[in-house]
């Protein structure tokens, strides 16, 4: 297995049962424990809810974190339910490019006219980089988490 550096090329893949352990091991920095479920946990809501669409994040062929999207083909209002990359691999553009492949797939596979992605507000959010890639503050609150949304055209 090749070394992950900044220039790994980024891609979303299933979890299947040779790669659930992998993933299950992935691990934010402590400090960020309070802002994310882990895998696990996001993997078995994912089992019981029809509506979760989720995806290991790899850099080349190293699995770096995890996005779950909520699907509801019924709206035109899709959610990024998780999104995380694992400690050794922060700050190398990951999460940013995870999530523009989660937005690309929502785009490109369904009719969603709206995507939401909600924070934890506090000094180690993702607030920056949800921003960075198009996400808003649409001003609501839910559950005690700051909602942003990213419209589609």
């Amino acid at each position: 297995m090749q070394a992950v550096t900044k220039d790994s090329i980024v891609s979303l893949k299933e979890i299947t049962k040779q790669t659930v352990r992998t993933i299950t091991d992935l691990q934010v920095h402590d400090c960020q424990k309070n802002y994310v479920a882990s895998n696990a946990v996001s993997i078995a809501q994912a089992y019981f809810e029809k509506r979760a669409w989720f995806r290991a994040i790899y850099a080349d062929d190293t699995p770096v974190g995890f996005v779950m999207l909520y699907i509801d083909d019924d709206q035109a209002d899709y959610n990024v339910w998780r999104l995380m990359v694992d400690e050794k691999y922060q700050r190398m553009g990951f999460g940013k490019q995870g999530l523009l492949l989660a937005i690309a797939h929502v785009n490109n596979n369904t009719n969603a006219k709206r995507l939401t992605i909600s924070y934890v507000p506090g000094v180690h959010s993702a607030v920056n980089l949800y921003q960075s890639v198009g996400f808003e503050a649409t001003g609501e609150i839910a559950e005690g988490e700051i909602v942003m949304e990213y419209l589609f055209d």
